[in-house]
């Protein structure tokens, strides 16, 4: 089965935890790491390549952390995967052989299952994945600190 790296995955993963957990207050990477059992530095690295995208928004200080750049509805999961991808694969053309076959065959029939893949991803808002959390009974921890009292 074909599944996305684990940066991109653990990418995905961060930015649903801010957009579903976030409240007024930035979401803490130190809560993030906890939540998703990670070492700290290891997601801190993410969180910069998404901060140097334009899909997260770093806030300093001693109450800082991440923020959504953007609404969850303008970010996509393809939005996302893009941001981490530059790192994290080969050069296409690095997967066709020498062969006849392989570089008329299979490096476009790679660049078209790609684009199918990100066409797809593209589809899928940050909002949607919201939208599925709730409907799975999660309970989102900004709306928790909510302080409704008079």
């Amino acid at each position: 089965m074909l599944r996305p790296s684990r940066k991109i995955a653990l990418a995905v993963e961060a930015v649903l935890h801010i957009a579903y957990h976030g409240s007024a207050n930035p979401v803490q990477s130190r809560d993030i790491a906890e939540r998703m059992g990670l070492p700290r530095r290891y997601l801190e690295q993410v969180m910069q390549q998404l901060v140097r995208g334009g899909i997260l928004r770093g806030v300093r200080g001693p109450r800082g952390g991440y923020r959504l750049a953007r609404e969850r509805r303008r970010i996509t999961v393809g939005e996302i995967v893009r941001t981490l991808v530059g790192l994290d694969r080969e050069d296409p053309e690095e997967l066709a052989s020498a062969s006849e076959l392989g570089r008329r065959v299979m490096l476009p029939f790679w660049s078209e299952v790609e684009r199918d893949l990100l066409a797809r991803l593209d589809a899928v808002t940050v909002e949607d994945l919201c939208r599925k959390a709730e409907q799975a009974g999660i309970e989102s921890e900004g709306r928790l600190s909510y302080d409704f009292v008079i």
